[in-house]
């Protein structure tokens, strides 16, 4: 166990932050499995902006890795892009 009061705060923030982002990580796909099994386009195309919104900002957290936003990204635009 961790001695030193800056050791102890250290614990408690990566704590915080860890939650923090498994939340954002997990919200985001929620809201990638919702628009993956969308078979309206109108409605997909509706969600698309929010997803890539998400995409974004997780990568800008480096929550996700930039590449990966970009793939996911690309695969859902081309996903309601073949929506009849």
């Amino acid at each position: 166990m961790a001695n030193h009061k800056s050791a102890l705060k250290r614990i408690r923030q990566n704590e915080v932050r860890r939650l923090r982002n498994r939340y954002y990580h997990k919200t985001a796909r929620t809201a990638l499995k919702v628009l993956r099994n969308e078979a309206d386009k109108t409605v997909a195309a509706e969600q698309l902006p929010k997803v890539i919104s998400l995409l974004d900002k997780l990568a800008k957290k480096n929550i996700i890795h930039k590449n990966k936003a970009a793939n996911l990204k690309s695969k859902l635009t081309k996903h309601v892009n073949s929506l009849a």
